[in-house]
């Protein structure tokens, strides 16, 4: 009589273990420990001032809004290496609407350039910003159709893609840095606050960038746990052809989660267009689809599919942006801060491995 009772402590002690709430906390410890890390090694007190505390959560903001999108075609058992790309083709096509001219002839037959910003002030940021995300959200939709419709495997369309939109960035800003005319409350979007010396700045605690990614995580995340999609976006992921046969509708979930993917992106391109200092650049974000990768993984996403959570793929974005710039600042090589994000990833991948054996 006592090996069952002692086998249901196991089981309990187990479920314990590997409920959301504990792998939460398992994953915030992590990045409180990379945190105190750097904080003592840096030298001078210089990693926890305000100001780069500030600036990693800035940085952290881009990754973290991409992730959000990235995170939920992961757990639908996909992947998007164009994520970078789509950031880049969104920074760039904000800059150009905002530097937006033409010539005219004066009455004296002499040419003159106009700059729409002179004529729309308010009304063409916000064009900006709007077709800034859409072009990123049409992107998605292109990944989710094509990967749909031609029945490819989503590494093989993205990666395709990720060129794709990268030569459809540097031909808009044919292929130099685009520099608006005028800068405007987007360019503002990711200044500092904290240590702003302007007190009507101060009033928003927090840059108004990283208010949008509290915002599109809270909505993320209510997507996922409490809507008909993400209950769908999860069977997939845990089993395609089971979901298919309970009656979801696979492909048109598939889009739809791509196309999410592309609307985060257009957001993170808005943050990294002000993270920048109000310039589109082509270049922009190059690389940056293994670090928003990254941060899923280590938020405890498998690439396997079928699990994920909003909450870790934002930890992961500030525990890969803590040691992006802690590396810096205690003048590690950029090879040498490559290969510690690399052992880290695999790290995240075996303890996920590990995690998921220890459960069944």
């Amino acid at each position: 009589m006592r090996m069952p009772k002692l086998a249901d402590s196991f089981r309990i002690t187990r479920d314990m273990w590997s409920s959301p709430w504990m792998t939460a906390i398992g994953r915030f410890t992590a990045l409180i420990a990379v945190f105190l890390f750097f904080a003592a090694l840096v030298e001078d007190g210089k990693f926890y001032t305000p100001r780069n505390l500030e600036n990693i959560l800035r940085q952290s903001a881009v990754y973290a809004t991409a992730a959000l999108g990235m995170t939920m075609i992961i757990i639908a058992g996909g992947i998007d290496l164009s994520v970078g790309s789509m950031i880049a083709l969104s920074v760039v096509t904000v800059a150009w609407i905002l530097d937006y001219h033409y010539p005219v002839y004066g009455p004296n037959g002499r040419e003159e350039t106009v700059y729409l910003i002179h004529q729309w002030p308010v009304l063409l940021p916000w064009t900006a910003l709007v077709a800034g995300v859409l072009v990123s959200v049409l992107a998605g939709f292109i990944n989710g159709a094509t990967v749909v419709g031609l029945r490819l495997v989503p590494f093989i369309v993205t990666l395709g893609t990720m060129g794709i939109f990268r030569g459809l960035a540097k031909g808009l800003a044919q292929e130099k840095d685009i520099y608006p005319r005028e800068d405007t409350w987007l360019t503002r979007l990711m200044d500092p606050t904290l240590t702003s010396h302007d007190p009507r700045w101060r009033v928003w605690i927090l840059p108004p960038g990283v208010w949008i990614l509290i915002v599109s995580a809270v909505v993320a995340a209510l997507i996922l746990r409490y809507t008909k999609l993400g209950r769908y976006i999860f069977a997939i992921g845990s089993n395609e052809e089971t979901a298919r046969l309970c009656g979801v509708p696979v492909g048109r979930v598939k889009i739809a989660t791509y196309t999410l993917g592309g609307l985060f992106a257009g957001l993170a391109g808005l943050m990294q267009f002000s993270f920048i200092g109000g310039i589109g650049q082509p270049t922009s974000a190059i690389a940056y689809e293994l670090f928003v990768i990254a941060a899923v993984v280590i938020g405890g996403g498998s690439l396997m599919g079928g699990q994920g959570s909003i909450l870790g793929s934002v930890i992961g974005a500030l525990i890969i942006t803590i040691l992006y710039m802690g590396g810096q600042q205690m003048g590690w090589p950029k090879w040498v801060q490559e290969a510690v994000i690399g052992v880290i990833i695999i790290a995240a991948v075996v303890i996920d491995r590990l995690r998921q054996h220890s459960a069944t």
